[in-house]
């Protein structure tokens, strides 16, 4: 199994990706270890401020001398103008009391809820740094990321959850687009119809995207084993992102909670939600899930809800408490393995695609 044109792009030797995961679920170690499996390993940076990430690429540079991806989310038209103080966090506080009281911890106030690092700072600190690839979800990337990367050498890739959202990314510059299938886990990252209006599922939106764009395609979403690397391949794909298989590995940031609830009969069900973060996420359900589904609607938005929901997120995995976590995971969940470390789990995709490929 050879990665095609993304090998020459990317200058990896495997066409597997490791989904770039926010929240503190990414670590060095695992892209690290994807990378050296000759794959690209990535790392979700968004939560980064500016000046902590040339120190990741540095550690990631350390870590290997082959490529890898750093990942940042583009902010939403209000999104990064959205001030705490702005919105009255009484109500939505009061909602969520009973869980800071249950797991002894603060409630946030107004002056916690601090903004969050600034797009812009974060592109520079990020082309400073040059990793060998930056990817981008949650819209286009700006003209000027687009003319240095292009200056620097550095590869770029943005995300689609849409053929609209492809046609544009394309027009915008990138290098490579993921198409990521409704059925994928974590955030949504549709940017040009809402997000319930852009649940395209993988199968049928790889083949689509792939009809109408010349740059290589990357599939993602619900691909967890070889045969949905080669089914992806099959329809046109370059190459495949997953994120939950890698989730699992013994290298990931995920709590220990939040791996042991992958590859389990639970696993089998996962549910689109906003109630952890503000912005339409898919996971395993939990009763914090089932008991705040009434207040789906309204939760205030991306980052003012995330920061009301951190601490209970980081209480909850520090107590083993699994009711309370946001238990990311795509919809092939259920076929995730048990604690691989992360060259094993890829050298076996890769040996079951090569199989069914030369079957």
């Amino acid at each position: 199994m050879r990665p095609g044109r993304l090998g020459e792009l990317l200058g990896i030797e495997l066409p597997v990706i490791q989904g770039p995961f926010g929240g503190g679920l990414s670590s060095v170690e695992l892209a690290v270890a994807v990378s050296e499996g000759g794959g690209l390993g990535s790392y979700g940076a968004h939560i980064l401020f500016p000046e902590e990430i040339g120190d990741l690429v540095a550690r990631l540079e350390a870590g290997t001398d082959r490529p890898f991806a750093v990942n940042l989310w583009v902010p939403l038209d209000g999104e990064s103008e959205l001030q705490p103080s702005e919105t009255d966090l009484s109500t939505h506080v009061a909602r969520l009391r009973p869980y800071y009281e249950e797991l002894g911890i603060h409630a946030p106030t107004a002056a916690d809820v601090a903004a969050g690092p600034d797009f812009d700072a974060q592109v520079d600190a990020l082309l400073a740094a040059a990793p060998p690839v930056i990817s981008l979800v949650m819209g286009p990337p700006p003209r000027r990321l687009v003319e240095e990367t292009r200056r620097l050498g550095i590869a770029l890739i943005g995300t689609a959850t849409t053929v609209d959202e492809a046609i544009a990314l394309e027009a915008s510059g990138v290098d490579a687009i993921v198409a990521s299938g409704s059925d994928a886990g974590g955030h949504r990252g549709a940017f040009l119809r809402p997000v319930r209006e852009s649940l395209v599922g993988t199968f049928s939106l790889v083949p689509q995207v792939a009809d109408v764009v010349t740059v290589p395609v990357i599939a993602a979403g619900g691909i967890a084993d070889g045969r949905g690397v080669t089914a992806a391949l099959a329809l046109g794909a370059d190459a495949v992102q997953i994120g939950t298989g890698f989730l699992a590995c013994q290298e990931s940031g995920a709590s220990a909670v939040h791996k042991a609830a992958l590859g389990t009969p639970e696993a089998r069900t996962t549910v689109l939600t906003r109630l952890f973060s503000g912005r339409t996420a898919r996971g395993i359900p939990n009763s914090f899930v089932r008991d705040m589904a009434a207040h789906e609607d309204h939760v205030p938005p991306y980052p003012v809800q995330n920061a009301l929901m951190q601490p209970i997120r980081r209480a909850a995995g520090a107590q083993g408490r699994p009711e309370y976590v946001n238990l990311w995971a795509g919809q092939s969940a259920a076929l995730a393995r048990q604690s691989p470390t992360a060259g094993s789990y890829l050298a076996d995709l890769v040996n079951e695609a090569d199989r069914l490929l030369k079957s």
